[in-house]
């Protein structure tokens, strides 16, 4: 499966353009602040864009929709929504077929109620919810307890080779994997919910005491 990462704006956020080797069909997902610059490299690809999809409704990653949908005549859908072609809604566990491969809707909420992790072939677009060596920001009560479920019952059930793109470059490399997260990620270590909340409520002291930027 061949992905392209663009870094869009904002604040360092990452937008992604990403279909199977034989197959002209693609997926853009979080198109926000350059949408043009995507839809560019697609048609210089010379894919079709299928779907376009946002992991969540925060204007960092929908500002660019209108624009998007100027462009290629196709609505960003978010979870929850409906595509029209398929007249799909967008719920957990949702497939969309994207030329030979599947794409796979998993709700994912905690950092915003609607946030969506995009499953593709062997990669997973976790927008907010999770980064290269940390997790999205939520309150410290139900959106913690949400996130925490999210993480552990729904993106550590994926193997471990699983790429993981995520959208922001908050982490110390643009991608990873959910085999390298679970490991080394302080948040996936914490052996419970009540050590995860711990340690979003003193991250900023845990990030001083081991020298994390």
């Amino acid at each position: 499966m061949r992905i392209q990462q663009f870094r869009t704006g904002g604040d360092r956020n990452y937008g992604y353009l990403a279909g199977g080797d034989s197959t002209p069909e693609a997926v853009i997902v979080d198109p926000s602040f350059s949408p043009g610059a995507i839809v560019d490299y697609a048609r210089e690809m010379n894919l079709t864009i299928r779907y376009i999809l946002c992991t969540h409704d925060h204007h960092d990653h929908t500002n660019g929709n209108a624009e998007i949908e100027r462009l290629t005549g196709r609505a960003a859908l978010l979870y929850g929504d409906t595509d029209p072609e398929s007249d799909t809604r967008l719920a957990d566990e949702t497939r969309l077929p994207l030329g030979d491969l599947t794409i796979t809707i998993l709700h994912t909420p905690g950092h915003t109620p609607d946030s969506m992790c995009i499953a593709v072939g062997d990669a997973v677009f976790t927008g907010d919810t999770l980064f290269v060596g940390k997790v999205g920001g939520t309150d410290l009560h139900s959106g913690a307890v949400a996130e925490y479920e999210a993480l552990h019952r729904k993106l550590l059930s994926l193997p471990d080779e699983t790429r993981v793109f995520p959208g922001h470059d908050y982490g110390i490399a643009p991608q990873s994997t959910i085999g390298t997260e679970r490991r080394t990620n302080p948040f996936l270590l914490r052996p419970d919910l009540a050590s995860f909340v711990d340690l979003k409520r003193n991250w900023a002291a845990y990030k001083k005491e081991h020298g994390i930027a």
